[in-house]
């Protein structure tokens, strides 16, 4: 043979590989469901990927009628439109029978959102709490459940986590801020940082035109007897309350 032949390949020179082509998806179905079963295998675990790494905001309430799980819903909102944060909807145990709930006609809970355990409170990375007033102070199903967190103060677990609080009362003097104002002493001993939203919620917090609940403390509604609805101003001020607060975890962990 001479040089160059052809009949072993020169090291100078990289072998010639023959390609095959792949064969369509009309000719070979199965590859096509194999490839499309990747692709829907792939965005499943990114999804997954991507919603295990968004900061959670836990939003944990008792709400008896109604009106301080509408701010919760509101708040979430708020919260799920900032990227890379999630809002969490919890509701605190219920301490009073089901037959004297309903003497006291009160509609049945969400079976949607479930109830928190006191051990749940350190998977998130903020927390706001919301329930509604007693005297100027929260309802005892909110102190019973912060009662059940004995174990998180003698370990300090919650320490450094962000907190805010919303209210319900039934009147404009019945403890929009007192109702919020006595509940800090709770985060206090817990090492929590309390976060109100002061007088962010801008023009909206000095409206005159029609009574509304909440403070600078955070979101409030005005219950009356049972039966209003909270307004959209009070709706306006819960989802921006959430979306301050996703801000300010969402600082937190820059």
């Amino acid at each position: 043979m001479g040089k160059g032949g052809g009949c072993v390949p020169s090291r100078k020179r990289l072998p010639v590989v023959a390609t095959v082509d792949r064969p369509s998806a009309a000719e070979n179905p199965s590859a096509a469901i194999e490839d499309k079963s990747s692709e829907i295998t792939r965005t499943i675990e990114d999804g997954i990927i991507s919603s295990a790494s968004k900061l959670k905001i836990f939003i944990v309430f008792y709400s008896m009628y109604g009106h301080v799980e509408c701010l919760a819903r509101r708040i979430k909102k708020g919260v799920d439109g900032l990227d890379g944060v999630e809002g969490v909807l919890y509701r605190v145990p219920e301490t009073l029978p089901s037959d004297l709930l309903e003497q006291m006609k009160a509609p049945p809970k969400d079976d949607d959102i479930p109830v928190i355990s006191a051990a749940q409170l350190v998977e998130a990375d903020g927390i706001l709490f919301g329930f509604p007033t007693r005297y100027g102070c929260m309802a005892a199903q909110m102190k019973a459940f912060f009662d059940s967190t004995g174990q998180l103060w003698k370990e300090q677990a919650l320490a450094g986590k962000p907190a805010g609080l919303f209210v319900s009362t039934g009147t404009q003097g019945g403890g929009q801020e007192t109702t919020a104002w006595t509940a800090i002493t709770q985060l206090t001993h817990h090492g929590m940082i309390f976060v109100p939203i002061g007088y962010t919620f801008g023009a909206g917090m000095f409206k005159m035109d029609s009574i509304r609940g909440g403070s600078p403390y955070g979101a409030g509604v005005l219950a009356g007897d049972g039966t209003r609805e909270p307004s959209e101003t009070e709706l306006a001020l819960a989802e921006h309350q959430g979306k301050y607060m996703a801000g300010v975890v969402k600082r937190f962990h820059s």
